[in-house]
């Protein structure tokens, strides 16, 4: 029996066999053939007989065709597949014959095609290069940042490109192909391929991230005019920007308003007026005040984690005596909110660069130090408005108007739009998120209201006022109805539903749904119609609903503020995505409607035809133009190549603004760069400061930022 057995675990193993072979050492790409693999082109031409590289290494030129996908698939020999176990990383040899850089996809398949990695690279132009993809799925996020350090590098030696950024997953046991593929070229693009072979470990991938802070917080592999090496460097550098000095801007009132704009009311506080065809804010000495204003002036900016990565870090100080306070710990795991989502190393042990750097030149007193100059310096640079999330030390020194954030939380029901990038809608018509309201705001107000230095509030920050895609709008709507049985706004959507339409029935036939009774309107997930055209009445009431949402949100939070503080201004819910709904509520509550606008001028960020005809002023309460060549790898939202693009970017936005007569203001997010490694909240790490993380101007762009602000807020004068 036990010679049956054994006769049957061989030929089991010979059967297996047959399926998979080891991975060859090496497959060579430039050769015509290979016997452990099989290359197949689609649309893909083999050029010319192999060639040296620099280095020696064999290559050889394959030139992608115009069509949909040329693609060139290497597979293993017929009848096996490739087993990788205990690999981590895939290598190929790759050199881009073209002077620009060159889209590369990367896929590799495995049972079949069930399962499947794929990698898309820029290829960059210039010498060849080791082109390495890990083997399994990896992103920036997951190193705890957005963006992540510029490709390729230089890896003991070795020019090398890594994938990363990589999606999907493969059985390691069972590897069917490797697919190699360019998204419709418009013309012939020549790659020269060598070997492919793969490795056990992560090492490249350790390598990308190891080091690449160093003690100040900026880029170790990278180079720029502010980049400061030693402490008597950053401490000289910070001397000679305090040196400078810019002439006093004339014809303006205490809080910078215009003494040549007539006709204008004087009340004491800042209020908003409509005289000579345009909106205008005006001070309280009643002069015409165009807002410029930047947003998160703060010291504590500069905050990364660093637990779990230090190998990312060069001289760290250590975590006692002087440079203890600039430790700190903290947890930015948020399960409900899709900017945390697949972001690593969000929580543990942090270190603020920044602040340090601040140390570093002023000592103790840095934080006193900081302030002074920092209002020198917003003032030299034309802007005349401390923005939301600023320090309020800042405000309360009565140099430049202010604004404040009313920031609602609480344990209140809510409602999902379907868009929950800071989280789900909160729901107005539950009690408690009025008496949260009422408490924000309290605190908010307390020590201001006052003051005539207040511009005025803003009320949360880019709530989720619609969902993504073609039906988007109605995401809130919707969600509601999918809501839970208990929630305090499906409840109310409900009523009016049954006030309107009485029977199910009727609702039933209006909507083009099945509904045999109200209880089966009221289940938690109801599968909600999305609007069509056979069905006009479900659009019709889905509107009614969103403003009845929004008037009811807009509505809660004005009059808390008209009981806190009966002087200053309401300036909106700072608008990123929204719907016309919400918009026209706001106008109907807000003295001021306000809108994070991302874009090249602020007329593409929002409705401004819309705003027009209700007649009301509109603040842009964000905006920024970020580029990847002062140090921190990500290039903001709306990004540019240079930094002298973004000084022309600024001022095209800026005048664009000044010129528009229902457009108020303009605010910049934000002061400094944000580190390197990806701030706390969310692991953003962009270029889109005015200073760097050594609290250093980037000179180029604070001229133009001058230039332009001057001119906006004195109307060319």
């Amino acid at each position: 029996m036990k010679r049956y057995v054994v006769l049957w675990l061989l030929c089991l193993l010979a059967l297996n066999a047959c399926h998979a072979a080891e991975t060859p050492a090496t497959i060579d790409l430039s050769s015509s053939s290979s016997p452990s693999a099989q290359i197949s082109l689609t649309q893909v031409q083999r050029v010319g007989a192999a060639e040296r590289a620099k280095d020696g290494v064999a290559q050889r030129r394959y030139a992608f065709q115009p069509a949909a996908l040329p693609q060139m698939t290497v597979a293993p020999a017929i009848g096996k597949a490739w087993d990788w176990t205990g690999k981590g990383e895939l290598r190929l040899r790759v050199q881009n014959a073209m002077p620009w850089a060159v889209t590369l996809n990367v896929d590799i398949d495995s049972a079949g095609k069930q399962q499947h990695l794929h990698a898309s690279v820029g290829v960059p132009a210039g010498p060849a290069q080791t082109l390495v993809l890990p083997l399994h799925a990896e992103s920036p996020r997951s190193e705890g940042m957005q963006a992540p350090p510029p490709m390729p590098f230089d890896d003991h030696a070795q020019l090398t490109l890594l994938a990363t950024t990589v999606q999907g997953a493969i059985d390691l046991h069972e590897v069917n192909a490797i697919r190699l593929s360019m998204p419709a070229p418009q013309a012939a693009q020549t790659l020269l391929f060598g070997r492919i072979d793969t490795a056990a470990g992560e090492a490249t991938l350790r390598d990308a991230y190891t080091g690449i802070v160093d003690r100040y917080g900026q880029f170790t592999r990278g180079h720029w005019p502010e980049k400061i090496d030693p402490d008597a460097a950053l401490h000289a550098a910070e001397q000679a920007v305090l040196a400078k000095a810019s002439a006093q801007v004339v014809g303006m009132d205490n809080y910078g308003g215009r003494l040549d704009v007539p006709n204008l009311t004087k009340t004491g506080w800042f209020h908003a007026q409509k005289a000579n065809g345009r909106w205008q804010l005006v001070t309280p000495d009643g002069h015409a005040f165009f807002s410029l204003g930047v947003n998160a002036i703060v010291a504590d900016g500069g905050r990364s984690y660093v637990e779990g990565r230090e190998f990312m870090f060069q001289d760290l100080p250590p975590v006692t005596g002087a440079w203890l306070p600039f430790y700190g710990k903290g947890d930015s795991r948020r399960p409900d909110q899709g900017a945390s989502e697949g972001i690593g190393y969000n929580h543990g042990r942090w270190f603020d660069f920044y602040a340090a750097n601040l140390y570093r030149v002023d000592g103790a007193r840095w934080m006193d130090a900081w302030r002074a100059r920092t209002l020198d310096r917003l003032h030299a640079w034309g802007f005349n408005t401390i923005g939301n999330w600023s320090d309020a030390s800042l405000g309360q020194a009565h140099r430049l108007p202010y604004t404040r954030p009313i920031n609602i939380s609480g344990n209140y029901a809510n409602v999902s739009a379907g868009y929950d990038y800071w989280g789900r809608m909160p729901d107005p018509f539950d009690p408690r998120f009025v008496q949260a309201t009422e408490q924000a705001v309290a605190n908010a107000s307390d020590d201001v209201h006052d003051d005539p230095w207040l511009l005025g509030y803003f009320a949360d920050n880019e709530l989720a006022w619609a969902g993504v895609g073609p039906q988007g709008r109605w995401g809130l709507a919707i969600g509601t109805l999918r809501g839970d049985a208990k929630s305090p706004a499906k409840r109310a959507f409900i009523a009016i539903l049954r006030k309107k339409y009485v029977e199910p029935e009727t609702l039933a036939s209006a909507w083009g749904i099945a509904l045999g009774s109200w209880d089966a309107l009221n289940v938690t997930s109801f599968a909600a119609p999305v609007p069509n055209e056979q069905h006009p009445a479900i659009a019709a009431d889905y509107s009614a609903w969103l403003r009845l949402y929004a008037d009811t949100y807009f509505r809660t939070v004005a009059e808390a503020i008209h009981r806190h503080d009966a002087h200053h201004l309401f300036l909106g819910g700072r608008f990123a995505v929204n719907t016309p709904e919400a918009v026209a509520a706001c106008a109907r509550y807000c003295d001021v409607v306000s809108f994070n606008v991302y874009a090249d001028l602020p007329q593409h960020g929002f409705d401004a035809v819309a705003i027009r005809e209700l007649d009301k002023p509109a603040l842009i309460s964000e905006f920024h133009f970020g580029s990847d060549d002062r140090g921190p790898f990500g290039k903001g939202v709306v990004s540019v190549y240079t930094e002298q693009q973004r000084g022309e970017a600024y001022a095209k936005f800026v005048a664009a603004a000044a010129s528009d007569t229902n457009i108020v203001g303009a605010h910049w997010f934000e002061y400094v760069d944000q580190p390197v490694t990806g701030r706390l909240l969310d692991g953003e790490n962009s270029h889109i400061g005015l200073v760097g993380i050594t609290d250093l101007p980037f000179d180029g762009f604070i001229d133009a930022v001058r230039a332009a602000n001057q001119q906006a807020s004195t109307g060319g004068r």
